[in-house]
């Protein structure tokens, strides 16, 4: 038996890299973050002071994506509490920004995590593999379906860990595809 592997370059589209820094600040304190906290897509996210954070741009699965205007950070729904105008966080628009370019992917923090054994998610949360190997340019994860070699730049952090722009579903099928045919 021979492992598949293949490379998908930035240009074929097939990888879309994800569009955010992932940060997880905690809520403030007091401010536990239940059902109704008002965690939409469209609403206007403030911190503890009041002050405009961002917008939340999207929600997906647990997370919620703010938009500072700046950047666009995943946060866990659960990071948010409450207040009067609406959605908030433990920390203002500066800081935010400031966490999510930290903690971004071309960070050296976040590169010094792309390491053999790694766990690595697809875009909807789920496990897609493990890193077999990483270099400057690539990263080779195995899957169930063989193995993927993936730019870096297809990489970012992630509310559980290391995410690509692509569904556990999406990787297979482009692992399928680039197999030789017989």
């Amino acid at each position: 038996m021979y492992r598949k592997a293949f490379i998908l370059a930035a240009t074929g589209a097939m990888l879309a890299t994800p569009a955010f820094a992932q940060t997880t600040p905690a809520a403030p304190a007091g401010t536990a973050a239940p059902a109704s906290t008002g965690v939409t897509a469209g609403a206007t996210v403030y911190d503890a002071q009041g002050a405009v954070v961002g917008t939340i741009a999207a929600i997906n699965g647990t997370n919620a994506v703010v938009d500072t205007g700046t950047v666009k950070a995943a946060l866990a729904i659960s990071s948010f509490g409450t207040s009067p105008k609406g959605p908030t966080l433990g920390l203002t628009k500066a800081q935010l920004e400031a966490a999510a370019a930290q903690a971004g992917p071309g960070s050296a923090e976040f590169k010094a995590k792309l390491v053999p054994g790694a766990i690595v998610y697809g875009a909807g949360g789920t496990q897609v593999g493990t890193i077999k190997d990483a270099d400057a340019q690539f990263v080779t994860v195995t899957t169930a379906k063989g193995d993927a070699r993936l730019p870096i730049t297809g990489f970012a952090p992630g509310t559980n860990g290391i995410t690509i722009g692509l569904t556990a579903e999406q990787l297979a099928a482009a692992i399928s595809n680039a197999a030789p045919k017989k």
